[in-house]
C-alpha cells in the first residue's frame, strides 16, 4: 500500500501539472470563446436565460479547476448535457484560453 505520503507528493505534482497546462491558455482568446458561457452563467446586466436554474459562478474560477471541468464535460466523464453539447466542440487549446480568460476575470463579472 502506498503511504499517504506518497499519494499527497502525487496529487502535489498532479495538482501542479494541470495548473502548469492551464497556463498555456491566452485569456484574450478565451474571452472571445466564453461568450457563450455568458447565457447561462450570466454577467451583470444579464440575466441567466433558465432562472429557476441555479448555475455556479464560473468568474474568478481556479483556472485548474476549469481545465478539469471543461475536459471532463468533453469526455462524457461529467454529466450535464448543455455543458456536454458545449465541451464537444472546444478543442484543448479552446479549453485553456477559456479557463486562462474566466479565471482572470473578477468574480463578480462572470457567474
Amino acid at each position: 500500500m502506498k503511504s499517504i505520503i506518497q499519494i499527497a507528493a502525487s496529487l502535489a505534482f498532479f495538482a501542479a501539472a494541470l495548473q502548469a497546462h492551464a497556463a498555456e491558455g491566452d485569456a484574450a482568446k478565451g474571452k472571445d470563446l466564453a461568450y457563450t458561457c455568458t447565457g447561462c452563467h450570466g454577467i451583470p446586466g444579464y440575466k441567466n436565460a433558465y432562472p429557476q436554474y441555479n448555475v455556479p459562478k464560473i468568474g474568478g474560477q481556479n483556472q485548474a479547476y476549469l481545465v478539469a471541468a471543461l475536459t471532463a464535460y468533453r469526455a462524457g466523464e461529467r454529466s450535464h448535457p448543455t455543458m456536454a453539447a458545449q465541451a464537444q466542440g472546444y478543442t484543448e487549446q479552446d479549453i485553456l484560453d477559456i479557463a486562462a480568460y474566466l479565471s482572470s476575470v473578477n468574480e463578480g463579472a462572470a457567474k
